[in-house]
Formats: structure tokens, sequence, C-alpha cells
């Protein structure tokens, strides 16, 4: 036996590294495995790039530069960028969404109230979302969700038009059940929740103000609807949000964010956000 292990003493060595080394990466595709399934349940950030927009016209001329700003946020860890063509085009300019659209290398999302205008702007851009809002056109942001009921044929012919054209379909609801089922019901892939009235209540009781947001997000789910989130959301009240309702896809984020990065920087701003998600 002691000359059979003499013998062999080197095959055995390395026999053990080899398992060694086989069980090392057994650990390695096990973690790679599970970061993958995180990455794909963790919520994306969105970055709304309507205020810098704002900026650039103030002043006129290419300062700051939309598209570079847009690019600047996917290099820095954005999942998607969001634009919100109006009408008067008093910031993001319909020649900039189709600028973006070439250039981007992430989700690219548009919304807005899809009167003809917009809706032949979407379909001929066809970015991966299209996010369906009920401004009126001299608004100065959005500021309610679509009566789903009231409105279901004309939403319903809308979506049906986007869908056909390969496009997500989100609408833009408050935290009312009713109106997620209408949604589901028009054809919608996703509803986007308006988180102003949580992001107003939070301060005061942070649980109160989730509470309508968290039932609208389970009936979502229970009709099979992905969902969103946007409107007011900050670095002060998105994680209390993502901790109650994670199957929450998407949360598209630009005043506060824009805001932040004033004083942060966009990469810091972006990163320290995303922290948020986990």
């Amino acid at each position: 036996m002691k000359l059979f292990k003499q013998k062999y003493k080197k095959d055995f060595v390395s026999l053990k590294i080899n398992l060694q080394a086989f069980n090392n990466l057994l650990v390695e595709v096990f973690l790679l495995i599970l970061w993958e399934q995180n990455k794909q349940k963790m919520t994306k950030l969105s970055v709304n790039i309507n205020k810098v927009a704002t900026i650039r016209n103030a002043r006129g001329g290419n300062v700051p530069n939309v598209l570079q700003v847009a690019l600047d946020c996917e290099k820095f860890g954005a999942h998607g960028i969001t634009v919100h063509p109006r009408p008067d085009e008093r910031h993001i300019r319909y020649s900039d969404v189709y600028e973006l659209k070439s250039a981007l290398s992430t989700e690219f999302n548009i919304e807005g109230n899809p009167n003809d205008t917009f809706t032949q702007l979407v379909l001929d851009v066809k970015p991966h979302q299209v996010t369906l809002v009920p401004d009126a056109h001299d608004a100065i942001t959005s500021n309610a969700g679509w009566d789903t009921k009231k409105h279901f044929e004309f939403l319903r012919t809308k979506t049906e038009a986007f869908k056909a054209a390969g496009i997500r379909v989100s609408i833009f609801v408050d935290a009312d059940p009713e109106m997620v089922i209408y949604a589901a019901k028009a054809g919608a892939d996703r509803i986007e929740l308006y988180t102003e009235p949580y992001a107003s209540n939070y301060p005061t009781d942070k649980v109160k103000a989730v509470e309508p947001f968290l039932l609208a997000a389970q009936k979502a789910k229970e009709a099979g609807l992905g969902l969103n989130a946007g409107h007011d959301l900050s670095l002060e009240n998105l994680q209390y949000l993502i901790q109650t309702i994670p199957w929450i896809d998407e949360v598209s984020i630009g005043h506060a964010l824009i805001a932040d990065a004033l004083y942060l920087g966009l990469e810091n701003t972006i990163n320290a956000y995303k922290a948020q998600l986990l």
C-alpha cells in the first residue's frame, strides 16, 4: 500500500487539485446564475432627460448636448432613456427623438399623449416602449393618470396600433384598481403608476402613502400586467417603494435625478439611484 501511494502520489495530488478546481468552477457558475437572475429581476432605471433639454432650450444652441447626456447616462449605468415630447417642443424636440433612437444602446421609452402627431412619431421611431399619458398640451408636467374606463375605446385602438408595430405599451394610471383592470382590457403590456401622491405623502406617513400603490400593483400582477412607476420619485422615497413593491419592472426618473446631479455629478447620481433598487 505504501509503495502504491508513493507510486501514484503525484496522480492523487493532481486529481485533488483538479477536483478543487472543478468545485471552484461550479461555485462560480452558480454565483453567475444567481447574479443573472437577480439582474433580470432588478427594477430598471430609465432616466428621463427632458430637464436636460429644458436647460438647453432656455439658452439656445446645443449646450448641454441632449444626445451626449443620454449616451453618458447609459455609460454611467442607466438601463434606459425616457423622453416626453410635447406639441410645443419646449424641452425634447421631435428631432431629438429621431437622433436618440439611432444612437441609444439601452431601452428607449417615449411617453406622451397619443394625438395623431405623437402617434406618427412613435410609429416612425419604433422605441422599445411607448407610455400613454393623458396630459394636456399646455400642462407643465403630467398630473394624473388615464380614466381608462372612460377612454377605453381610444386607448384600445392606440394600444392595438402600437403593439402591431412591435412596440411595448404602458398606460399611465392612478393607483386605482379599476383603472388598472381597464388598462389590461385595453390590451396594455404594462401600466405606469403615477406616484406623485405617494411622494407627497411619504414624509408624513410612508406606510399609508404606499398602501394604495401596493393594492394597484397587486391588481396589475393578477391581471398579468408589467409594472412601471414614475413621477416625483427621489433618493428620499424610492427605496421604500421598491422594498414594498419589489416586482416593479421599471422606474422613470428625471427631475429629481437631474437636480441631484447638480450636486453629486451625473455618474454618482445614477449609481445612487440604482443602489435604491437593489
